[in-house]
């Protein structure tokens, strides 16, 4: 995780438990702002940090925290159950420079195209965000066992946005998968002209499914149909 994140600066840690990947981040040079839910866990890790002037620990809800708006990065062995609640924080926030998550190894895979489709929320931050799959931790590294893998998954902002205008962008993209007519093309032929050579510029078949887009063909399709 810490060789994934490559730390630096300010690194807030969602669901610090008891302060192992904490200390770790501190050791390779971060300032951390480690957040736990569970009040014996975070009194424990307060105490046990307490001299330590790399570590803060906050008692509290992540998800419930306003992001800071000097440059950070997000880090974290995440509960599962709050997974897509974490992302969508870190998406929203505009100073976050990267999120290293580890996640259950499905939805790593999923968001990042490794099943060869893609979902509406990588699509839907691709001009912004970059995702990516990375080590596959085995379930036997935990204890207690649980019944899954994970797996590391890397969002990094871009330096620049791939489109100049989000709103746009995200309509297109919402249109398509919104599921009219069983491909992208029958979605967005609904709103757009010239829907057909977009397609073919993007490299695009007409009868393909929206989950089979690309992202980088998304861009192209938002250049010829809203650019």
């Amino acid at each position: 995780m810490v060789k994934a994140a490559a730390p630096e600066g300010l690194v807030l840690e969602p669901g610090a438990g008891e302060g192992v990947l904490t200390l770790a981040l501190a050791e390779a040079g971060a300032r951390v702002v480690g957040y736990e839910i569970d009040p014996l866990l975070a009194g424990r890790l307060a105490a046990r940090t307490r001299s330590d002037p790399r570590i803060d620990v906050v008692r509290g809800d992540f998800t419930a925290v306003r992001a800071p708006r000097e440059p950070f990065a997000v880090v974290g062995n995440i509960p599962y159950s709050i997974t897509s609640k974490i992302v969508d924080w870190c998406l929203r926030a505009p100073a976050l420079t990267s999120a290293t998550l580890l996640t259950q190894r499905e939805y790593a895979r999923k968001r990042s195209g490794d099943y060869g489709r893609w979902s509406l929320v990588t699509v839907e931050s691709w001009p912004w965000f970059h995702w990516r799959l990375g080590d596959t931790i085995g379930r036997e590294s935990f204890r207690p066992v649980p019944s899954v893998d994970s797996a590391i998954l890397r969002l990094q902002r871009r330096p620049e946005p791939l489109v100049a205008a989000r709103r746009s962008y995200q309509e297109l993209v919402e249109l398509g998968f919104g599921g009219l007519g069983g491909s992208v093309r029958a979605s967005l032929k609904t709103r757009y002209e010239g829907v057909d050579a977009a397609l073919e510029a993007a490299g695009v078949a007409r009868d393909t499914v929206v989950a089979h887009v690309h992202p980088d063909q998304w861009i192209i399709l938002w250049g010829r149909l809203c650019g």
